[in-house]
């Protein structure tokens, strides 16, 4: 158990290492001593800042957090030992058989009334592109309500936890929750946004809300009972207030608003395991559909209904219009991915890390607090910054609300897997930049990550050369340059007349 001591005791879980079969968990807190809580608020404002939160006890805590429900999302193999037989279990959207506890059912219900706080602000009628200015005036009802939903709503434990400072759990829990939601000073919704709602509930789970875990099944109803319905809710907020991309990248990201789903999404075709120690990194679930099915509408309105990273390419649907491969052309590229759905999953959470986590634009608004501490993490090891960090904005003065050993001369850590000793960390490539693997993954399974004089910002899982119509220069977005490009269906696509055909594939 983690104690319960100041923010600078805690420590990077280390079970992996001790006990390879099993996954990384994020450690929980013992409420017996109590517990010093702090108000979360903004500590990145440049990009020495996003170099130094690379090596933070926040960050592993994300990556733990991410990986121990990745992995509760890959499909298992069961053995029926009487019949001496065989069966495989996928984990779908709206599954029966995945658990509900309680405090599950609850977040969902406490979703559910802020979903309703939308019929009681209609947009304005007024004519507008983006961001309808209503949004605020929900936003507002909702910052109003949420101290009430979580009495409500939440464990009393929680709320209850011993607090040795005089800010209480409650008030670290609302600045994740509130900050979820999107901004309503700018009326934009994105990927930073989504990171606080992953904060709150990893939040909870430091403080014991959830119940022991039995081979994920806790995190299961995490991710298929609050993450999924809280993409509904943002899905309906986004169109029912037309909310701007925050931080997008235009047809050069992922997507728009969300990064999430497709690793949960991507996890859920993936081969069946009986244990983390026998992830696969290539192939897919058996009766899984086709990575470019994402390119079929009729695909698309099949699994959506199933699947997490189907939902959101059917989102996308909804609210976007011409050949797929236009307007969500990294989507497309991945489509061509011929090694399976766990190729794509691998290579999901190492976008994630560089597209999410390690972009100024996207982190700088992240507050910290005493759960999600922006101090240094022991375990991280000090290396060269990274493409990813080296273009951000630099402060003309030094951040005041950084810790001083930011600014210690010598190499600065970049990104990393906080999860695992040297030996379980993957590949790194040359130039510094590590892949962020999971931490059970061999380094024959991890594809090498472009040197740092790499002009573009590609998926370190990838190989081979940039796809025509990348951006240069540093800090671009990431490009799949590892898929291979599947031609665009004749007459699908809105071409220039005086473009040739090596242009149009």
């Amino acid at each position: 158990m983690r104690s319960p001591a100041p923010p600078t005791t805690l420590h990077t879980p280390t079970n992996m290492a001790s006990n390879p079969s099993a996954a990384p968990t994020l450690e929980t807190i013992s409420p017996k001593e109590g517990y010093s809580f702090a108000v979360p608020a903004k500590r990145i404002h440049d990009g020495n800042d996003v170099t130094f939160f690379l090596a933070s006890r926040a960050y592993a805590d994300i990556m733990t957090f991410i990986f121990q429900l990745n992995t509760a999302m890959l499909p298992r193999r069961i053995k029926h030992q009487d019949q001496g037989t065989e069966s495989v279990k996928e984990w779908k959207l709206n599954d029966p058989d995945v658990p509900q506890p309680p405090v599950v059912q609850n977040l969902a219900t406490l979703l559910d009334a802020l979903t309703a706080i939308i019929d009681e602000t209609p947009p304005d009628p007024g004519p507008r592109r983006f961001g309808n200015v209503s949004f605020r005036t929900w936003y507002d009802v909702v910052r109003e309500r949420v101290p009430a939903l979580l009495d409500q709503y939440l464990p009393s434990e929680v709320l209850a936890f011993k607090s040795t400072s005089d800010v209480s759990a409650k008030s670290e829990l609302e600045a994740y929750l509130i900050g979820s939601f999107g901004s309503s000073q700018r009326l934009d919704y994105g990927t930073g946004h989504e990171l606080s709602f992953l904060a709150f509930l990893g939040c909870l789970w430091k403080l014991g809300a959830f119940t022991a875990s039995q081979d994920g099944d806790q995190e299961r109803g995490i991710v298929l009972g609050v993450i999924e319905p809280y993409f509904v809710l943002i899905r309906r907020l986004i169109l029912t207030y037309t909310l701007e991309p925050a931080g997008s990248h235009g047809v050069w990201g992922l997507d728009d608003h969300s990064f999430l789903p497709y690793v949960f999404g991507s996890a859920q075709f993936s081969p069946a395991i009986i244990t983390p120690a026998d992830v696969a990194a290539e192939g897919s679930l058996p009766d899984a559909p086709h990575p470019a099915d994402v390119a079929k509408t009729t695909a698309v309105e099949r699994e959506r209904s199933r699947n997490m990273y189907f939902s959101a390419v059917g989102f996308i649907y909804d609210v976007k219009k011409g050949p797929f491969w236009e307007h969500s052309n990294i989507l497309y590229d991945i489509s061509g991915v011929k090694a399976g759905w766990a190729k794509i999953n691998k290579g999901m959470i190492k976008m994630y890390n560089a597209e999410v986590l390690s972009k100024f634009p996207v982190v700088q608004h992240f507050p910290f607090g005493s759960l999600f501490s922006f101090t240094p993490d022991p375990a991280a090891k000090a290396i060269q910054a990274s493409v990813h960090t080296s273009s951000q904005p630099k402060a003309a003065t030094p951040s005041s609300t950084a810790p001083t050993a930011r600014f210690v001369a010598g190499p600065q850590p970049s990104m990393r897997d906080p999860l695992a000793e040297s030996s379980a960390m993957g590949t790194r490539a040359p130039g510094g930049i590590p892949a962020t693997a999971a931490p059970w993954v061999t380094a024959r399974s991890g594809s090498q990550v472009p040197g740092s004089s790499s002009q573009s910002t590609r998926a370190p899982w990838a190989s081979g050369a940039a796809a025509p119509g990348v951006p240069s220069g540093l800090n671009q977005p990431t490009q799949a340059s590892w898929a291979s490009r599947t031609p665009a269906p004749p007459g699908g696509g809105t071409t220039a007349p005086w473009a040739d055909k090596r242009s149009q594939s």
